[in-house]
């Protein structure tokens, strides 16, 4: 487990390397270029927005607050739905260099989560455009604001981990998860408000790590309230010591990830 991290250690100019050439490619052969990392989270938000406040006029009557409230979900939700679908594919993806030098598999999910964490970053200068224009100003509880993107970084890293080693023995799941992340978008509150769902169903919300994240962006960004520390705890903790146990169990099963592939 010392020599894997270590290694790791020594690895981390390449996974510089891969997360620079990740944001490359992306918008490699668009006419915009990189100014899709500010218009794609935009374009999302107005769609829902068209759709939810316009189409079916749901959303209440304050459309300036529900389109503060969506931008912030929709932007969270980004990176989470991103990480997930990228990090699935991410060592199948190197197979070639896998099979010609030795590097430490878990390297390639990493890369692809602190990738779309430079997208999210782009996804809050929207954010902050939004309430600028729509006048909501940010209480003091906005320093909270890097404890919560820590914990979804934690979150997510923990789930990267785990779906590509999955994937590599079971290439089948790659194609189940964009229906398990629409499931997770429709039971957390990114485009309709937790408090809507009868009291029988409040527990969705109550242990969804999505909506708990989501609800703590809100509270710090447009509500001037704390957000769900013991929440934000449990979340932490629990994906710390996944990742822990997955890089130690990459570290064992480095050799089976190669002849899967």
């Amino acid at each position: 487990m010392n020599k894997y991290l270590e290694e790791l250690l020594k690895r981390k100019d390449l996974l510089m390397y891969l997360v620079k050439s990740g944001l490359k490619a992306e918008n490699r052969n668009s006419y915009l270029g990189y100014f899709w990392w500010l218009l794609d989270p935009l374009l999302n938000v107005l769609v829902y927005f068209f759709l939810i406040a316009i189409v079916l006029d749901r959303g209440g009557d304050d459309k300036a607050q529900f389109a503060v409230f969506l931008v912030i979900g929709l932007v969270a939700w980004r990176w989470m739905n991103t990480t997930v679908n990228t990090s699935a594919k991410s060592i199948i993806k190197y197979t070639s260099i896998i099979n010609q030098v030795y590097l430490p598999k878990s390297i390639f999910p990493l890369s692809m989560t602190f990738t779309q964490g430079v997208n999210f970053v782009f996804g809050l200068v929207v954010v902050a455009i939004f309430l600028a224009v729509f006048g909501v100003v940010p209480g003091w509880q906005v320093v909270y604001l890097p404890i919560i993107i820590l914990v979804q970084l934690l979150f997510l890293l923990a789930i990267s981990l785990a779906v590509a080693y999955v994937c590599v023995f079971i290439r089948d799941i790659d194609n189940i998860l964009s229906h398990v992340l629409r499931v997770f978008f429709y039971a957390s509150p990114i485009i309709w408000e937790g408090g809507r769902l009868p009291a029988e169903y409040a527990w969705i919300v109550a242990i969804n790590p999505v909506a708990i994240i989501v609800d703590s962006y809100r509270a710090v960004l447009m509500y001037q309230t704390d957000p769900q520390f013991g929440g934000l705890f449990v979340i932490a903790v629990s994906s710390a010591l996944i990742i822990c146990a997955l890089v130690y169990h990459y570290s064992k099963n480095e050799h089976k990830i190669i002849k899967a592939l």
